[in-house]
């Protein structure tokens, strides 16, 4: 199954763009699932009375997703809490906690990843590119956290827990914990595995223009960074050459310099602009949306051997639109932290960097190559 990501700056379009995605390529005979994972609402207003065989349509459900996890993590805990006298809590008295409705668009990516329904193509209606980007990173950095707070490697075997904790003087964990880690490990790997797969790709839905063209750069930056394919750009709301006359003449110019720019970097499709709000099966199809991508390779960020010219390995990162007084990094360990605008991301050295020091970095035609220096008290010797 291919996965089309769609996000984009606040206001740009992008719900109507990933419907009008998914519809296209329902009518072309794929099967689609369309996943509305933005707040509210947003699609069933644009798809209006749309009902096209081969296209299933579904919304994230943050509150009944909260209940559910309640009501399982109050089932496994049962004992502890019965022990402590605590009174259970009823899910339809509470609400939905920070950060709920994120968890629940990963459940949803990686059931539909898992789902026994035959679909082609998954098209997803992401939330706008700041709040689409710090979601898409949750599951490397909650995988991080977890490592870092329970190793699996240092569980300690059920029966020895009990003298552990004596020659500790501390309880130890309880095992409910590490299962729960174990399940949510699982769970949080295979969303992962889904945004990694060489058919995931991210689509960027803007509007040509100043604001639109800051707002680009920068979420293709997030992109890039997470590791990310970005697929195309969709510029939303393209007014027609022909009405190049009047007070007209300034926007259309303007549209066209930015669309220009965009060629540049990015594969463009223009959607033109209605006149009106998109609504319905006839506007859908009078958007003629782009079709989803071919499956290609993953993103890959490769390591040059250049030991024997210049003493070093050097590790390309491409990082587009990335600049020289934004960008930052950070070596801790076997793990290199990476600051690129207002984005973050903790990644591992590859294996042979591992054992090398870092020499220096360059950013050159939109790609970040750090240079690392091998270790001589580390570096494998050779006769």
């Amino acid at each position: 199954m291919r996965t089309l990501l769609i996000t984009g700056p606040g206001g740009s379009g992008r719900t109507t763009v990933a419907a009008a995605t998914a519809f296209a390529a329902a009518r072309e005979g794929t099967r689609t699932l369309l996943l509305g994972a933005g707040p509210g609402d947003a699609l069933g207003p644009v798809l209006g009375d749309a009902d096209l065989p081969g296209l299933t349509v579904r919304r994230v459900d943050a509150d009944a997703g909260f209940r559910a996890d309640l009501a399982g993590l109050q089932e496994r805990a049962g004992g502890a809490l019965d022990l402590l006298g605590a009174s259970r809590l009823v899910p339809e008295e509470t609400g939905p906690l920070p950060g709920a409705e994120e968890l629940a668009v990963l459940r949803a990516l990686r059931d539909a990843a898992a789902s026994e329904d035959a679909y082609d193509l998954l098209v997803v209606d992401l939330p706008a590119a700041p709040r689409a980007l710090a979601l898409l990173a949750l599951p490397e950095e909650l995988r991080r956290v977890l490592r870092r707070l329970l190793p699996p490697e240092r569980q300690a075997a059920r029966a020895l827990r009990p003298v552990l904790g004596r020659l500790a003087g501390v309880p130890m964990p309880a095992e409910w914990i590490y299962e729960t880690a174990a399940r949510l490990e699982l769970q949080l790997a295979a969303v992962q595995a889904l945004l990694a797969d060489r058919g995931t790709a991210v689509r960027l839905v803007a509007e040509p223009g100043p604001a639109g063209a800051d707002a680009l750069r920068t979420a293709a930056l997030g992109v890039a960074l997470r590791g990310l394919r970005l697929d195309a750009v969709v510029a939303n709301r393209v007014l027609p050459e022909s009405e190049a006359a009047g007070w007209l003449a300034g926007p259309v110019a303007q549209q066209r310099k930015t669309l220009d720019e965009w060629r540049e970097e990015h594969t463009v499709h223009p959607v033109a602009h209605l006149g009106r709000d998109p609504r319905g099966a006839d506007d859908l199809a009078a958007l003629a949306a782009p079709v989803a991508p071919a499956v290609t390779g993953p993103v890959r960020w490769p390591v040059t051997d250049r030991i024997a010219e210049d003493g070093v390995l050097v590790w390309h990162l491409p990082l587009p639109g990335a600049r020289r007084d934004s960008l930052d990094l950070v070596r801790r360990g076997d793990e290199l932290t990476v600051t690129a605008g207002p984005f973050r991301r903790v990644v591992p050295l590859p294996s042979a960097l591992r054992r090398c020091t870092v020499d220096g970095a360059a950013l050159r035609e939109g790609e970040l190559r750090i240079r690392f220096r091998p270790d001589l008290e580390l570096w494998p010797r050779t006769r």
